[in-house]
């Protein structure tokens, strides 16, 4: 028993972080053909990647980001 409340605890939070990786990305607003910039503003996504500019994050289908890199 005691090792199976650590293993439930680890499923609900791979779980929910799942889940709010679902809500990040809208598959409706990914398009490969949009046409970015190449320039160097970095985002760091919702899903935990950093992309070269909002523009690149958006046609990805990130619903949200903040300005800089991912740790």
């Amino acid at each position: 028993m005691k090792r199976f409340i650590p293993l439930m605890i680890l499923f609900f939070i791979a779980c929910e972080d799942n889940e709010n990786q679902d809500d990040c990305i809208d598959e409706s607003l990914i398009n490969p053909d949009a046409v970015c910039p190449t320039v160097w503003d970095p985002v760091c996504g919702c899903d935990n990647v950093t992309y070269g500019n909002d523009c690149e994050a958006q046609k990805n289908g990130v619903t949200s980001w903040v300005n800089g890199e991912c740790e």
